[in-house]
């Protein structure tokens, strides 16, 4: 460029605002990936909704309702409170720990609920007893061989009359005497641990005034109708042991 030549200032090109080029979406830019565009088959670019798939429905649990009954037995009920001893069944649980509570088993037909206490104790732990007064009940749910069952059981206090302890039923693992005072702490079930503070309560009225001061006992009628075993009870097998006639062997379900 010479001396006599003026640098001519470059022209400003100014920006045109609210025009867009024409042409294809930029399919890189945010807007376009979060909302991207589905044609049909017959292109016309009409959003396409996804069908949902219809819900299964859940398999529906048959519910059945059981009623049980079993006693708190005690041995020197009449004596001092550090020489009574309670009978306990033991099972192990899946995780092969010993769960300690009270025996119970089924109302059958033809029973009332004291004569169920009197005869599960029999079986669960081979000693008798006698009912003296009524503890409570207890009502939970579980599931069991695709059934949910909402099981009831009435407990009693019970006079220990004879007998020893033995664990022939083979749903028992051990059964054992242990100590009243001791009984908050080696029942499994918080609904029993209860129970047992009932049954010190009665023992204490039993000793400063007398049967007479117990409760009654609530008014039982026998069962009218079979009811749905969660499990079936088996004697354990003892090839020198003869089978005794009308021996009963159903049995209990599943906890407390």
């Amino acid at each position: 460029m010479s001396d006599g030549e003026q640098a001519k200032p470059r022209r400003r090109r100014g920006r045109r605002r609210g025009r867009r080029a024409a042409g294809p979406p930029d399919t890189a830019s945010p807007a376009a990936e979060a909302t991207p565009l589905r044609h049909n088959n017959a292109g016309n670019g009409q959003r396409k909704t996804p069908k949902s798939r219809p819900r299964r429905a859940p398999d529906r649990l048959r519910t059945v309702h059981e009623t049980s009954a079993g006693g708190l037995v005690v041995d020197g009920i009449d004596g001092p409170k550090d020489r009574q001893l309670a009978a306990l069944i033991g099972r192990l649980d899946r995780r092969g720990r010993m769960l300690w509570s009270l025996p119970k088993g089924h109302i059958e037909l033809g029973e009332t609920a004291e004569q169920t206490a009197i005869r599960e104790v029999a079986e669960e732990t081979g000693i008798q007893g006698s009912v003296l007064a009524a503890l409570g009940s207890i009502d939970y749910w579980f599931v069991t061989e695709g059934r949910r069952v909402h099981k009831t059981v009435h407990h009693y206090l019970m006079r220990f009359l004879g007998g020893e302890l033995s664990d022939e039923d083979v749903e028992v693992t051990e059964v054992a005497w242990v100590p009243l005072a001791e009984l908050p702490s080696r029942l499994a079930y918080a609904d029993e641990r209860r129970l047992a503070e009932v049954a010190g309560e009665l023992i204490d009225r039993l000793h400063t005034d007398g049967p007479a001061a117990l409760p009654p006992l609530p008014r039982m009628t026998p069962r009218r109708r079979p009811q749905t075993h969660s499990h079936t009870r088996n004697r354990r097998p003892d090839e020198h042991a003869q089978p005794q006639p009308g021996r009963r062997t159903n049995g209990c379900g599943q906890g407390p």
